[in-house]
């Protein structure tokens, strides 16, 4: 059976801010800023390491259900999560729903692509159902973004929550228990290392 040294394309599912900020004693909207500082030595290390293509959740259609104050904030942390990586030389796709309100006007030129470094695609307003939707039309609406072989979820869930559906269908699954801000190095080299150690059949 094939073994992987590194995966292609790695998702990310930053979860468990507002645990994070509640554990604290702190408003739960502040846990989206703490993420940020995470998100970007995350990237870092993608980039370090070669693996040309990530992919990580912003926020889903689901999470607009939350309170105003919990919604600017997450909003306001993908705009400065995205403006940044772009000068780090990104090569950014946002994948979300910009006919909505919710969407931030800053990411709409990147509905496209734009740049020639890592691949990052990020999900900003984004819901499986809308993604697929797209098959309407011929393809979904994240066809961009390829097969992806590793997902990394932090916050202890489970659960994909409707990542990139069509992509994850042959994706390893690893889970890290500490909320995102708590992100330490470790955890994703603790990922990789794991991800060599599975075997690729694809079903074969």
């Amino acid at each position: 059976m094939a073994r992987r040294v590194l995966p292609s394309h790695v998702g990310f599912i930053p979860d468990g801010n507002r645990r994070w900020a509640a554990g604290r004693g702190l408003p739960k909207h502040s846990g989206y800023r703490a993420g940020l500082e995470p998100g970007l030595a995350l990237y870092e290390m993608c980039k370090s390491r070669g693996i040309p293509e990530v992919s990580v959740f912003g926020f889903t259609q689901d999470n607009t259900k939350r309170p105003a104050e919990q919604i600017d904030a997450f909003r306001q942390a993908c705009v400065a999560f995205a403006m940044e990586i772009v000068e780090r030389g990104a090569s950014l796709l946002v994948i979300g729903d910009d006919t909505s309100s919710q969407f931030p006007d800053e990411l709409r030129p990147y509905r496209t692509r734009k740049g020639s470094g890592i691949k990052v695609n990020f999900l900003v307003n984004y819901h499986w159902k809308w993604d697929l939707a797209g098959l309407e039309q011929g393809e979904h609406r994240s066809a961009e973004a390829s097969r992806l072989d590793l997902i990394v979820r932090w916050g202890g869930g489970r659960r994909l929550s409707g990542f990139l559906p069509v992509q994850s269908v042959y994706a390893d699954f690893y889970v890290v228990d500490q909320h995102w801000p708590d992100f330490k190095r470790e955890h994703f080299e603790d990922a990789l290392g794991w991800f060599k150690t599975q075997d690729q059949t694809l079903g074969g």
